[in-house]
Order: C-alpha cells, then sequence, then structure tokens
C-alpha cells in the first residue's frame, strides 16, 4: 500500500490527481502543469514534499563520520548551514543526492529523495561506526515547500524568524504558527523559496495558511508534474534519471560537489581514476519536437550513430519550446553544438545550450 503524507486530504479538497510516486500517494497536478508552472516562476508556488526522507546523525564523530560517505567537505559548513552533496559506493555510483543541515558538529538533519528514504537510512547505519546514532525521522515531518518571488512576503507574516537573514543554502530553527519548525533557503525549482519541516500532524493548518496568505500574491498549489518542469529547466538532477547506481556525480556535472583533496570516502578512489568518457548536457529543441527520456541522440551528420540518451525531456513552459537532459559523449558536449534526438523514427534536430535554460530575472 502506498503511504499517505499528512496533506493527502487536503490536495483531494483541492481537486488534484493524485498519482503514486516513489510509494507515495501524491498530487501530480491540481489546474495544470502549466498554469502551476508558470504560477511557481512568476507569482507563487507551493508543494508538499512531506514524501522526502529525513535522517538525523547524531555523535561526538557526527562531522568526521559524515565526510567518510559524502563527496563534499562537510567540515566547511558552519551552524545553521545547509550543504548539497552526493553518497557514492565503492564503485563511485550514486546512492543517492542529498542536502546535509549541520545543527552543530554533532548533529546533522539530512533530507534525502522519496525512493530512497529506506536505502539511504540503512546505508547510513551500516556505515556508522560506535557512537553514532543514525535515526530515520521521516514520519516525524512534514515538510512545505514555498517557491517564487513572492514567497518571502508571504511566510515572514507567520513566522517571527527574520527571514531576510537567512541566505541561500542557510536555516533556522524557529517557528512557523506558534509551532517548532525547520526553515531552509535551499529549492529545486530555480525559484528564491523557503522548505518548512513542521510536526506531521501540523502540516494542514500551515497549508492552508499559507495559501489564505498567499492570495493576493497569486500563489497555487502545484503538483509533482510543475516540480519536474521547474527543475528540468534548471538541469537539477533527478535520482533515477540523471543519477543512480551506475552512473557518477562527476560525468552527471556534480564535479563541484565532489571534493578529491579531503580525507577517504566512500567511492573516492574510483572517481579519482575515472576516465569520463560521457557528460551530461542541456538540449533544446530547434523544431516543435519534445524530447523525453530514453530518446536516442546522435550527431547532426552521421546517422545511426547513438552518442547517448535523455534522461529528462519536457515541453518547458517557459521556454514554449522542447527541453531535455542528456549523456552524450564528451567530443559532442560544447555548447552551440547541433545534434539530432531520434522520435519516433525521425530526427529532430536540437542544440546543445549552457544550463540553466531559464535564468529568473530577480
Amino acid at each position: 500500500m502506498p503511504q499517505k503524507t499528512a496533506l493527502l486530504e487536503e490536495h483531494k479538497k483541492l481537486n488534484a490527481r493524485i498519482v503514486e510516486f516513489a510509494g507515495w500517494e501524491m498530487p501530480v497536478q491540481y489546474e495544470g502543469v502549466s498554469q502551476e508552472h508558470d504560477a511557481c516562476r512568476n507569482h507563487v508556488g507551493l508543494f508538499d514534499v512531506s514524501h522526502m526522507g529525513e535522517v538525523l546523525v547524531q555523535g561526538d564523530k557526527a562531522l568526521d563520520f559524515l565526510n567518510s560517505i559524502v563527496t563534499n567537505n562537510v567540515s566547511k559548513i558552519k551552524d545553521n548551514q545547509a550543504q548539497y552533496t552526493v553518497m557514492c559506493y565503492e564503485s563511485g555510483g550514486c546512492v543517492d543526492d542529498l542536502i546535509i543541515h549541520r545543527f552543530n558538529e554533532k548533529e546533522f538533519f539530512i533530507c534525502v529523495n522519496a525512493s530512497n528514504t529506506q536505502k539511504d537510512f540503512n546505508w547510513i547505519k551500516e556505515h556508522a561506526p560506535q557512537g553514532i546514532r543514525v535515526e530515520n525521522v521521516s514520519h516525524e515531518y512534514t515538510q512545505i515547500a514555498i517557491q517564487g518571488r513572492h514567497a518571502q512576503t508571504i511566510l515572514q507574516p507567520l513566522t517571527k524568524t527574520l527571514l531576510s537573514e537567512i541566505r541561500y543554502y542557510w536555516f533556522q530553527k524557529g517557528e512557523v504558527l506558534g509551532t517548532h519548525a525547520i526553515i531552509a533557503r535551499t529549492g529545486y525549482t530555480g525559484e528564491d523559496g523557503f522548505e518548512l519541516y513542521v510536526p506531521w500532524e501540523i502540516g494542514p493548518k500551515i497549508w492552508w495558511a499559507l495559501l489564505e496568505a498567499g492570495k493576493s500574491f497569486g500563489i497555487k498549489p502545484c503538483g509533482l508534474g510543475a516540480r519536474d518542469t521547474l527543475r528540468t529547466e534548471m538541469k537539477y538532477p533527478l535520482y533515477g534519471h540523471e543519477i543512480d547506481a551506475e552512473l557518477n556525480p562527476l560525468e552527471a556535472g556534480l564535479g563541484w560537489v565532489v571534493k578529491l583533496d579531503k580525507q577517504d570516502f566512500i567511492g573516492k578512489k574510483a572517481l579519482q581514476n575515472l576516465t569520463i568518457k560521457k557528460t551530461l548536457v542541456g538540449l533544446k529543441s530547434l523544431s516543435k519536437a519534445i524530447p523525453r527520456q530514453g530518446y536516442v541522440v546522435e550527431p547532426e551528420n552521421l546517422l545511426q550513430k547513438s552518442i547517448g540518451k535523455l534522461t529528462s525531456g519536457t515541453l518547458s513552459p517557459s521556454l514554449k519550446a522542447g527541453i531535455g537532459i542528456a549523456y552524450v559523449e564528451k567530443e559532442f558536449s560544447k555548447p552551440g553544438t547541433k545534434l539530432n534526438v531520434v522520435i519516433r523514427d525521425q530526427r529532430m534536430p536540437h542544440v546543445v545550450v549552457e544550463p540553466p535554460f531559464y535564468k529568473r530575472p530577480y
């Protein structure tokens, strides 16, 4: 049976179309993907992301332990700072990408992908030395993301925490509607905004309060469909698409979170010895064709020579054009390179573009 977030009944009241995603019943859309996408880009969007997992790591050596299982350098972040990173297998493939929030040097709060929550928790726990406590606290939290240019204005009256002082990839412990909360400023849409980690049962109260407070700003509830088009426009990776157990962070364009000059970590040796043969690029359609996951990519002038495949693809509501993310052979990855995507046995022209596809105007 799929799991239910604390907000499922609220989504039904809003006539959301519910689908099963990563073992959860989740809203894929309410009014429509394009309308919700546009609301987030131009006004503000509200997302239920309670299906994401949360893992608490505590102990005197928690900092050193986390540094031994992730690619980024956890010792570089301060209290109340967050960090994007990847956990790797010994092979260099990805266990998951995740966000680490540092409460202090002995206590860290990790947000992991919904589909990987149990796997990630088991992986962390299995590698934890004596004295390190690892706890899956996912069912203690409702996670709500408010994203868009008016997010701070809408949220501020509901909390005493001064939101303007929370910088990008930082967070604060505070209160929302008088209930304790973790208020983070990370995001997965390319817009400004906040993630609220609040007690599970309080979720509905905060959800409706945000919708009410955002009415005059054009707020809309947004489903997984818009979340996917928004993250694709930013070329943000999604586990199971751009990264997985067979794909490594260096070829996925995540070299900026792989610190090979720090202490040993799981997968370091494999990544050090890796010869990069393919790389992840953004493709924009030069016709009305829309690229989709799994479509084959070929050079412009060499028919029937596959040089890669699409990992994600969609019609971009912001660009009004087809866009995609694809692994291609390294020699074809330069921006401006013309490539073909095979769509229903037809070779449709695309061009490699510098990500992100969309740049916010504020």
